[in-house]
Formats: structure tokens, C-alpha cells, sequence
């Protein structure tokens, strides 16, 4: 009886796959699969970044804004516009400002990286694009060299996916089903991405990779002698975007899908109020909200309390 319980249990079981460990540190394309397979990564995520990529264009202006103010707040990462280091501790002669050209010009970058975010996934290319992005923050691939260290490339992603995630979430006519799967397929594409700037940082692997060529240096914006950025659109594009944050108008009001979808944005306007009011809030003052940093175990109920009275106001205004 045991015996026959035991071979049920076999014949149920899946098949273990195997991974090879030296494909994972030699080969972009062997990690991108595993991490894909891992990550349960596959046509359902497609087609909801593909249907979902309007409205992250549309939040584009505002995540820059809100990540080049976070980046300006502290010393250790504003330095890195003048130094092109983190660990740099010497003084500054000048400190930089979000009207600073270099800023600017990294705003410009920034918004066409997030633009190439919305582009196809099912190609190689895109996922090496972002393996660049990460390697080029390590001081190699650029003539410039560029060293930002791990701990600001990790929270500057958590950032990005924190405004990000509330803005799909908040969204009043998207029904549940797409908002879980659009978040659940940005996520994983930004956890994607964490690890393709992590595997430029950590030791695993250096056995495989000792002696490897990394490439040529190519400039910013290039892969393969290709230009995949085009930050001369997004300059042109950011007039505009500076006129619309100027006024109360929604950045999302553009993202028309439907006739009721319309009369709801030109009502939400009228009314000087935004379905996706934290975004816009911080579009206006380009500054982050005030969030209080909630301390560990005395203050869990307090949290849960906040978030509870949070999603009621939101239940209210939708």
C-alpha cells in the first residue's frame, strides 16, 4: 500500500530542470531564460505591458521629477552628478540643483530609459539594453566612467516601482484582474533588471568570468553600435510635459480608452481633482510627499491603521 502511495507520488511529481551554473555568469541569454522561467515571466505579462505601457508614458514626467528630487535630497547620491562616484567624500565646489544642466541632461536620459521599459520584452534586445544600463554604472562601457554603488541603485529602483504601483492601482476604471496583472508584470520586470544591475556588483561567478571581454565602450544610448534611446524626442517632449505639471491637469487625462473614460478625465479635471491625485501632486510641486518613515515593531499598528484609513479615502473618491 505504502509502495503504491510512494509511486502515485513519483508519477505526480514535476521534472526537475537542471541549470548549468557557468551558463548563468557566461551567457545574458541562459540567465534571462532562467530568470524568466523562475519568475513565471511569460505571454500573460507581455500583454499586459504591451496594453499597459500608455499609462506608464503617461506617468513618465512624473516618476523623473520625483526620482531626480529624491536623488538631490542627500549629499552621498548628489554627488555622483559631480564626481561621477558615490564613494567620493571630498567637498564639492559646487552642489548640483534639479535646474543644473547635468541634471537635466540625466532627466533627458532617464525619461527615455523608462520609455524603453514600455518597448517589447520578447526581444533579446531589450533585456540587453538593461543588462548595459546596469554594467555602465560600474565604471565599465562608457569613456566617462561611472561608479554608483549598489545600495542608491536598489532604492532608486524601489522608488520608481513604489509611484509606479500606486498610480496603476489608483487607476478608477481599470478593472482588478488588469491592474493585478500589470503590476505583478512590472514587477518582475524591474526585479529583472535589479538583477542585471546586481550581477555587475556581487562576486558569484567571478571563476567563469575572469578574462571575459565586456565589450567595447560605446557611447550613451547605444547598443551594439545602435542608438536604442533617442533623448532628443524627450527633450521636445518635456516642454509640453513641463506646461501640463504646470497646470492641475491630470498626467494621466491623455490616456483616453473609451468615450466614458473621457467624460470622467474632462469631469476629474473640472473638478481640479486626479484619479491619480499623488502623482499629480508631486508633478505640481515636483517634490515627494511627506511619507514618515514608520520605526519597526511599536509602530506596526499605527501603519496598519494608516493604510487601512488611506484606501478608505480612496475607496470615497472613486
Amino acid at each position: 500500500m505504502a509502495s503504491s502511495a510512494s509511486s502515485s507520488s513519483a508519477r505526480t511529481r514535476a521534472p526537475m530542470q537542471h541549470i548549468d551554473r557557468k551558463e548563468l555568469y557566461t551567457s545574458l541569454e541562459a540567465r534571462i531564460r532562467y530568470l524568466h522561467s523562475f519568475l513565471d515571466f511569460g505571454t500573460d505579462d507581455v500583454e499586459a505591458l504591451s496594453s499597459g505601457a500608455k499609462y506608464i508614458q503617461a506617468l513618465i514626467p512624473a516618476v523623473v521629477n520625483i526620482v531626480y528630487k529624491k536623488l538631490l535630497q542627500y549629499d552621498i547620491t548628489a554627488r555622483a552628478f559631480q564626481t561621477r562616484s558615490t564613494a567620493f567624500e571630498g567637498s564639492m565646489d559646487e552642489v548640483p540643483d534639479e535646474e543644473s544642466p547635468q541634471i537635466l541632461h540625466r532627466k533627458l536620459f532617464l525619461r527615455a530609459y523608462l520609455k524603453k521599459l514600455c518597448s517589447d520584452p520578447t526581444q533579446m534586445e531589450f533585456w540587453e539594453y538593461l543588462d548595459k544600463v546596469g554594467m555602465m554604472h560600474t565604471g565599465l562601457g562608457r569613456t566617462h566612467p561611472l561608479h554608483i554603488e549598489y545600495i542608491h541603485i536598489g532604492v532608486t529602483l524601489g522608488v520608481i516601482q513604489d509611484i509606479l504601483n500606486e498610480a496603476i492601482l489608483s487607476h478608477p476604471r481599470l478593472p482588478m484582474p488588469r491592474k493585478i496583472a500589470f503590476v505583478k508584470a512590472l514587477g518582475k520586470v524591474i526585479w529583472i533588471q535589479n538583477d542585471l544591475f546586481t550581477r555587475w556588483y556581487v562576486h558569484d561567478g567571478e571563476e567563469f568570468t575572469d578574462g571575459m571581454d565586456f565589450g567595447v565602450v560605446e557611447k550613451e544610448g547605444f547598443l551594439h553600435g545602435k542608438k536604442v534611446l533617442d533623448e532628443t524626442s524627450e527633450a521636445s517632449s518635456s516642454s509640453a510635459a513641463a506646461a501640463a505639471t504646470g497646470s492641475s491637469a491630470c498626467p494621466f487625462s491623455s490616456v483616453v480608452e473609451s468615450k466614458d473614460w473621457a467624460a470622467a478625465a474632462a469631469a476629474s479635471a473640472s473638478d481640479s481633482t486626479c484619479p491619480f491625485s499623488g502623482a499629480s501632486k508631486t508633478m505640481e510641486g515636483l517634490s515627494i510627499k511627506d511619507k514618515k518613515p514608520v520605526s519597526a515593531a511599536k509602530n506596526n499598528d499605527d501603519a496598519r491603521s494608516d493604510i487601512t484609513e488611506k484606501a478608505s479615502r480612496q475607496e470615497k473618491t472613486i
